[in-house]
């Protein structure tokens, strides 16, 4: 959430943020009910003092056996006037946080102006793309021929989008997430947690997920005299670990603060039906390992760039070659300043595979969710930076392995840092 007082004296510089993300949203509306709500407000604190004046004169007129039944009658209207624009204030304040919930992030200024991913810039690149003396097959073909993934009855149970992993490729499944849980806490040091899998809506508004994309959400209850009691399955990590520090302050010694989790993530990915329906390109429930952070906003740039770095060390680990994609504006997440995306490249498919994105939030989710922080013991508190990154998602992982270590006879070769999660096994599959 954006600071309503930045808002207020940076108005074109907001204006212009929506015009670089192509967002459409009311800000006159928002101004305009902010300019009512703070002249309200100050019709209602010039009203008190009033029946601050008046109360003294009034105790000083019955001292003095004085009449004061008008003082008492003009109080009893000053009263109801106070209690009617209260009420009007508490509208215009409502009106005012309706729009701000819609307001993303402002985009830092290192990040590209433009419309789409066709104007994101590409930061690097690593690892060789794969060559092949034969057609190399996309990873539904090879899932299937070799007993990994069974798609026909992870349908059956669940419908389209869903996957039904069985046997080794479960096994594989198994072993990326615990590999990728043992580098992040063994070697950069992240605390792991194992949240719920179910968050309400007042987590889900505190990372920005609601309202704005409430459709691409699974909503499992709700409570229709208290919606903020409504329960969510969580479409990623973010929500929960981000929420565990909501409404705190954390003290100097805490900051930074590392946290690792594994979750299965679900999301409707309303409007992208025909959208790469086959395989696990795009699912609507699937497993990822996420890394979260907890900053002071001088650092967070630079622990941006290292939680970067943690993601890479996963791909390069599994020795799939990547690019890093800066995003541009038009591109960016809704509450992200800056993000990376680390693609994959798939050679049954070839082309490169989003299998991480990695943003700096600033304070824009530490506002919503109210999370704070002392500098130094005794300080006034301020808002933390938050950051967050895939550690990675597992379905376009997956895509990778199979696709870029695949053989002619249709086996899949292991990455040796898998192979001890696997009993050693050294490659996979059935001529």
């Amino acid at each position: 959430m954006l600071d309503l007082k930045f808002i207020r004296q940076n108005a074109d510089v907001v204006r212009q943020m929506l015009s670089d993300r192509g967002t459409e949203v009311d800000l006159d509306r928002l101004l305009a009910a902010d300019q009512q709500w703070l002249d309200t407000q100050k019709k209602v604190e010039d009203l008190r003092h009033r029946q601050n004046d008046v109360s003294k004169q009034i105790g000083h007129f019955k001292k003095q056996s004085q009449d004061a039944s008008g003082l008492i009658t003009e109080m009893k209207q000053v009263s109801n006037q106070i209690k009617q624009l209260g009420e009007e204030a508490r509208q215009l304040k409502k009106e005012v946080n309706q729009v701000l919930m819609y307001l993303p992030n402002v985009p830092h200024q290192s990040v590209p102006v433009g419309s789409d991913e066709n104007e994101n810039l590409e930061i690097k690149r690593w690892g060789e793309i794969p060559s092949f003396d034969f057609t190399p097959k996309p990873h539904w073909e090879l899932a299937e021929q070799n007993e990994l993934i069974n798609f026909q009855r992870g349908a059956k149970v669940s419908g389209s989008n869903f996957v039904l992993f069985t046997g080794l490729g479960a096994r594989l499944e198994r072993a990326l997430i615990n590999f990728m849980l043992d580098l992040h806490t063994n070697k950069h040091k992240y605390v792991e947690v194992s949240p719920p899998f179910i968050a309400n809506r007042t987590a889900m508004r505190g990372t920005g997920q609601l309202p704005k994309f409430e459709d691409d959400m699974y909503r499992c209850d709700t409570d229709g005299e208290n919606p903020d009691n409504d329960l969510f399955l969580i479409p990623t990590a973010e929500v929960p670990v981000t929420n565990l520090l909501a409404n705190e302050i954390l003290q100097p010694e805490q900051i930074p603060t590392y946290y690792t989790a594994y979750t299965p993530c679900f999301r409707r990915e309303s409007g992208s039906y025909g959208k790469d329906t086959r395989g696990l390109t795009r699912l609507h429930q699937f497993d990822k390992v996420e890394m979260v952070k907890f900053t002071t906003p001088e650092s967070s740039y630079d622990e941006h760039e290292s939680l970067l770095a943690d993601a890479e060390d996963v791909v390069q680990a599994l020795g799939i070659p990547y690019r890093v994609i800066s995003l541009c504006t038009g591109d960016l997440g809704f509450s992200a300043a800056k993000c990376y995306d680390i693609e994959a490249w798939a050679a049954g498919q070839e082309r490169f595979l989003e299998i991480s994105s990695c943003s700096n939030f600033e304070d824009f989710q530490s506002r919503r969710a109210n999370i704070r922080y002392r500098p130094e013991k005794g300080a006034k508190p301020e808002f933390v930076h938050t950051l967050n990154a895939s550690g990675l998602a597992l379905p376009r992982v997956m895509i990778a392995l199979l696709e870029n270590n695949q053989q002619a006879d249709g086996t899949i070769r292991i990455p040796k840092v898998l192979q001890p999660y696997l009993s050693g096994i050294e490659q996979i599959g059935k001529t």
